[in-house]
């Protein structure tokens, strides 16, 4: 009898802690982001949108600070397209080993606008692109920031000289082009 009472009391408490630790992490998304994204051709700086996109923002930065994208590279590049990377088996088919929904989202496919690339519906992960050019997409892929520094560094590795990939796109860097590290900037 005394222990059920006891559960009874503890239950709402740590109900309470709960709901309050989960909301300090809704307030955790409405942070500002800054990326560094450090390659092997130049530095490009993105403004991450987390009030927009705060799910995916979470992800990447969550990624990025654990290190998963470093010395990663960027796999698909195509001049006038866009340049993608994130992808640990740097082919196009690696993952962090979950996937997570779209969310909603505004914003155009233009020039150094950044992505989630996915395999359909629901199925981001760490892939992402950054836009080269402005280009027609369909809106099937999370936006979730722009470039703010280092356009001139997405030039250079969108203009990479490539090769055929393993379905015969020419889109594979002949010579790999890293990131070789991505820093975080919260404001």
């Amino acid at each position: 009898m005394k222990k059920a009472t006891v559960l009874l009391i503890l239950f709402p408490v740590i109900l309470i802690a709960l709901i309050y630790l989960f909301s300090e992490k809704k307030e955790d998304k409405m942070e500002t982001y800054t990326a560094v994204l450090k390659t092997s051709l130049g530095e490009i700086t993105l403004e991450l949108n987390a009030k927009q996109t705060p799910i995916t923002v979470n992800n990447f930065v969550s990624l990025a600070n654990k290190g998963f994208y470093n010395n990663t590279v960027f796999h698909r590049v195509i001049a006038g397209f866009m340049i993608q990377g994130g992808d640990p088996n740097g082919d196009g088919t690696g993952g962090p080993g979950y996937k997570f929904d779209d969310e909603p989202f505004t914003g155009e496919y233009t020039r150094g606008t950044i992505a989630m690339a996915n395999a359909g519906p629901n199925t981001n992960g760490s892939q992402f692109f950054i836009m080269h050019a402005d280009y027609p997409l369909p809106k099937n892929y999370v936006i979730f920031g722009k470039v703010i520094s280092g356009i001139e560094a997405v030039d250079k590795i969108a203009e990479a000289p490539v090769s055929p990939n393993t379905s015969g796109e020419m889109s594979k860097p002949v010579t790999p082009v890293k990131i070789e590290s991505v820093e975080i900037i919260e404001k």
